[in-house]
């Protein structure tokens, strides 16, 4: 079994790993656990980089038969991630590539004996965790007992080419479209419940990024030898 620490914005996105993706890649061999952002007993947030980095360095230094990851939204990113500024001609995709491969440069420059070239896989969710929800507009709205939402998930939906592009406003990220469909969204119960509706393989399907991401994380499992007796 390969293990996977992934690093995690806050406690909706630790419950997404444990109750939803971790799951899903069990039977790959591969086994997620979720590190929430700061000390322990910190609930998370602020994703300035020297957090983000130090975290990462701990998992990667103190257990090197790991893997490490992460699960951070591109929108509200904080201070100091290298790769940034962004040049303004670049799709979404290719501002997350940048930065993530800027900062697996980073951390392979500051760990040169750990071989993170292979055990660290930075992870950025365009833009916001919600952005997967709206990969099933319908299991969306049951997920958060509001199937009356449906139509109005679906017309956000249509709107982008897929639901990693719905964008990063201040009034128009993912998470800010469904609190004002929904007032009562609240995002660590409702965001799980929703994710286990819609399901990870409909997210693989929709979201590009984030199908590449799994895709890399399953071929862990397949590349570990301890796992092909």
């Amino acid at each position: 079994m390969t293990r996977v620490y992934v690093v995690v914005e806050g406690s909706t996105e630790e419950s997404f790993v444990k109750e939803v993706l971790g799951p899903a890649l069990r039977f790959r061999e591969v086994y997620l656990i979720p590190i929430i952002l700061g000390p322990p007993g910190h609930k998370g947030g602020n994703t300035n980089y020297a957090r983000v980095k130090k975290d990462v360095l701990v998992q990667l230094k103190q257990d090197r038969t790991a893997c490490c990851s992460t699960i951070l939204d591109f929108y509200g990113l904080g201070r100091g991630f290298p790769g940034i500024p962004l040049p303004a001609n670049l799709t979404n995709i290719e501002k997350v590539n940048r930065i993530e491969q800027a900062v697996k440069a980073d951390i392979m420059a500051q760990l040169p004996d750990v071989r993170a070239d292979i055990r660290f896989l930075p992870y950025l969710q365009l833009h916001e965790y919600e952005g997967l929800l709206f990969s099933d507009p319908a299991a969306f709205a049951r997920g958060i007992y509001a199937p009356n939402l449906s139509a109005s998930f679906q017309q956000v939906r249509n709107e982008f080419p897929t639901p990693e592009d719905i964008n990063d406003g201040p009034d128009t990220a993912p998470s800010k479209r469904v609190v004002q469909l929904s007032p009562g969204y609240r995002k660590p119960l409702h965001g799980t419940l929703a994710a286990l509706e819609v399901g990870i393989n409909r997210m693989r399907q929709e979201c590009p990024h984030f199908r590449e991401w799994v895709e890399r994380i399953e071929a862990l499992g397949a590349e570990n030898p301890e796992n092909h007796p």
